[in-house]
């Protein structure tokens, strides 16, 4: 029960953001929804007077609006179930079956338990003006008459509402209406109404009085008592927990049960098995919806959020070096020689603002939902954490695990960052483009301890992207197209530096000129032989250093050999000035130890040797001091 409480501590912290409306990106509005209310996507909104008096009506297209609900029309599916206020067509329109509406209901139609129940909220002693307004003016039963008089839903030549368009009601109507821009059939159209006066300015899904007024009214509808499991007191409890947590229209629920399934033998109701509050639950998801909207990363359905003891947003473990720093995507002209105090220094920076205050009871929570199925949603990951041990460890995954990464920005222009890659395209390097969502999914839940924790990345993942990386030419690796490649490679340069940095061997991107490994040192001869072929060749086509580069690995003197022999009719065109190559080769030969020049395989050190050696030889053609 930690993430019921967290979140449900959460709430109150930022109990004064309740009803105070903030803007996204893409321009939709969120807020803290009180208790007892929801968000549902408005198709129309009507407006009234004071007095009940039907004013204007207009297509507003699908505008997320707070309303108040009970904790039965939270749930509702096809069962009759009216929100209290704001809602569908066939429970706040008397007229519905007058134009064609199909009403449901044993006892009531939904109309009248929908007035029924709105006529108790405007008598109690709880009402505001704004909800005794809107009871007078739906019991008059007009309002489908009204939004046809409007000009916003339309009838056909029997008068009764056009369900679905078609290209035959162009004899009846000039232009498709707007209202088909939206929703397929008119009767499923969500209505909110507003109640303008002189002493009315704030809409009424934006009123806090609204909020208040209908909280009190029902708490004292509210069931029977018992002990909340996550508070310990005794409250009132509920049964039916709130979907729509992920975004509107969600049907998954964290919390769910069923008396005659999944109780059977052990428990008559669920309350038996568990006891949540109602206080407690509606303040949890609440906050959980709000977190989400405000700071979440999104993936097909799987969503993360992190969110301190102060709830300001915090950095994503998901993330790359270059998303946690925008200094970082900026173009990395010379390679760094210390890649740790490089990253170090930038990550630092960036995390700056989120250290600020730090004491032992800083807290962070990181916290990961996904839905196997439609209707139940599960936790997949929970953790809480001191803040700064937190941070820490980001700081140490975004050192360990960083190389020089290309890519191409909007404009298709090469750009390179040096950091640490994103999770989503570790799992992509390890596993190829096609593969499965749900492996994805996987993958990023294996790879979070390594992140959070500090632990080991596994080494199955760091073999799979090693042997996707000396196999270019299975990935149809061409000179001047091979940015997938490049990204694979450098990919799998970070994984494996970061699973000798663990070992506190330390591998950067600058060249190592001191070293003797025999892995390394072979991968920067394939380097210098892929470096001057390149340079020769005329057609956009693979060297043999790419050719053979999976040969290479295994059988590197063998492989060595051969492509020695296809390089000789090169060195014969070159000339003289084949001695600038064949200096640097002969370097290189002498770092090796006798019996280290044989054929045994490589190590996975051959990709830092061959990277490194590549970049430093290009870094010299921009410098203008190689031949």
């Amino acid at each position: 029960m930690n993430w019921l409480n967290d979140l449900y501590n959460t709430y109150n912290r930022n109990i004064q953001q309740v009803g105070v409306w903030e803007e996204k990106k893409d321009g939709s509005e969120y807020t803290l929804l009180p208790i007892a209310h929801t968000t549902q996507q408005a198709h129309i909104e009507v407006t009234i007077d004071h007095e009940g008096d039907f004013l204007e009506a207009s297509v507003i297209g699908k505008v997320s609006t707070v309303l108040p609900c009970t904790e039965k029309s939270l749930i509702r599916t096809s069962n009759v179930e009216p929100h209290p206020l704001h809602d569908k067509l066939m429970y706040v329109a008397g007229d519905f079956q007058k134009y064609g509406g199909k009403n449901r209901g044993k006892d009531q139609t939904p109309h009248e338990k929908y007035l029924d129940n709105l006529r108790k909220w405007a008598m109690s002693e709880n009402t505001t003006i704004q909800v005794r307004s809107i009871y007078e003016y739906l019991k008059k039963g007009s309002l489908i008459e009204d939004l046809i008089d409007e000009n916003v839903l339309f009838v056909d030549e029997n008068n009764k509402l056009i369900e679905k368009w078609k290209s035959d009601y162009g004899d009846l109507i000039d232009t498709k209406p707007k209202i088909f821009t939206f929703i397929d059939n008119q009767f499923g159209a969500f209505i909110r109404i507003n109640v303008v006066s002189p002493s009315l300015n704030t809409p009424v899904w934006k009123d806090t009085k609204m909020y208040e007024s209908f909280i009190t009214f029902y708490n004292d509808q509210l069931g029977e008592k018992g002990i909340c499991y996550v508070k310990g007191n005794e409250t009132p409890l509920i049964d039916k927990h709130p979907a729509g947590v992920r975004y509107p229209g969600d049907k998954a629920k964290l919390i769910s049960g069923n008396e005659t399934i999944g109780f059977r033998g052990r428990f008559k109701k669920e309350n038996e098995a568990v006891g949540v509050g109602y206080d407690v639950s509606q303040k949890a998801h609440n906050a959980l919806k709000w977190l989400i909207q405000k700071q979440s990363r999104n993936f097909k359905g799987r969503v993360l959020t992190v969110w301190g003891s102060k709830d300001e947003p915090l950095p994503v473990p998901n993330d790359g070096t270059d998303v946690n720093n925008e200094a970082s995507k900026q173009e990395v002209k010379e390679t760094k020689a210390d890649i740790k105090g490089y990253i170090a220094n930038k990550v630092y920076k960036s995390f700056a603002g989120y250290s600020n205050n730090l004491n032992t009871r800083s807290e962070v929570s990181i916290l990961i939902l996904d839905s196997a199925t439609e209707g139940r949603m599960a936790i997949v990951y929970y953790r809480n954490m001191n803040k700064k041990h937190y941070l820490d460890n980001l700081v140490y995954w975004h050192q360990t695990c960083a190389w020089r990464h290309l890519y191409l920005d909007e404009s298709n222009k090469e750009q390179s960052f040096v950091g640490a890659p994103t999770t989503e395209d570790i799992a992509y390097a390890a596993y190829g483009q096609r593969v499965n969502d749900k492996i994805v999914k996987g993958f990023i839940e294996r790879i979070l301890p390594c992140i959070i924790d500090k632990k080991p990345i596994p080494i199955d993942i760091v073999r799979s992207t090693y042997n996707r990386a000396i196999n270019p030419i299975g990935l149809n690796y061409k000179a001047n197209k091979s940015y997938e490649w490049e990204k694979l490679f450098s990919i799998s340069c970070a994984l494996i530096r970061k699973r000798y940095s663990d070992r506190e061997e330390f591998w950067d991107v600058a060249l190592n000129t001191e070293t003797t490994d025999r892995s390394y040192l072979f991968g920067r001869l394939l380097a210098m032989a892929d470096f001057f072929e390149r340079g020769e060749l005329e057609a956009n086509r693979a060297t043999n250093a790419m050719r053979y580069m999976n040969s290479y690995v295994n059988n590197p003197t063998r492989t060595w050999s051969t492509i020695e022999q296809s390089l000789q009719p090169y060195y014969v065109r070159k000339g003289a000035t084949i001695r600038f190559h064949l200096e640097r080769v002969q370097q290189v030969m002498e770092k090796f130890e006798f019996e280290d020049f044989n054929n045994d395989p490589l190590s996975d050190l051959f990709t830092l040797g061959f990277y490194s050696q590549r970049l430093e030889l290009y870094n010299q053609i921009k410098k203008g001091t190689t031949k």
